[in-house]
């Protein structure tokens, strides 16, 4: 048994298993395409899919590239000052990660959060949309006010833990 699986991973360059995985994400990939392809409206499912595709990678991604560096810049010139001393717990992710969830949350319930489509809304859950913005703010500073308890916890930390001075 030890020397099939030897001469498959040889022949294959993996172990079994991955090619066990492989095979079962290529048939749900055609599972897929079967059930997209069999669906009459199967081109507009390829327009939006380029869309989203186009639009992320044109659109957002520079977007998002250019807000990160500017971020990463402006925390490297406050370190440059002469009156900051490095800092012992970087602050970028935690910067990054509530601005990226509140962000996603943003582009899921957007439509939501400026009220389009009140009518359809209404109708099909009986419900307003006025409170979305709301939630979407708090959800906002929540995100926020626990990265900074998580990073006000980890600098506290490395200052308990830092060595001392000429060590």
């Amino acid at each position: 048994m030890r020397h099939r699986l030897a001469a498959i991973k040889s022949f294959y360059g993996a172990a079994p298993l991955h090619l066990l995985a492989l095979a079962v994400c290529f048939a749900l990939a055609g599972h897929a395409a079967v059930r997209t392809f069999s669906a009459p409206h199967w081109p507009w499912i390829f327009v939006w899919f380029a869309g989203a595709v186009i639009g992320h990678d044109l659109v957002a991604f520079p977007l998002y590239a250019l807000a990160d560096r500017s971020l990463v810049r402006f925390l490297r010139a406050l370190r440059r000052s002469p009156a900051m001393t490095p800092p012992l717990v970087p602050a970028v992710n935690h910067i990054r990660l509530p601005a990226l969830g509140t962000g996603l949350t943003l582009l899921l319930f957007f439509p939501m959060i400026i009220q389009r489509g009140r009518a359809t809304y209404t109708a099909a859950s009986g419900r307003t949309q006025q409170d979305y913005l709301g939630h979407w703010l708090l959800v906002t500073a929540i995100l926020f006010a626990t990265s900074a308890a998580i990073y006000a916890l980890r600098l506290s930390h490395a200052l308990r833990h830092r060595p001392a001075p000429g060590n």
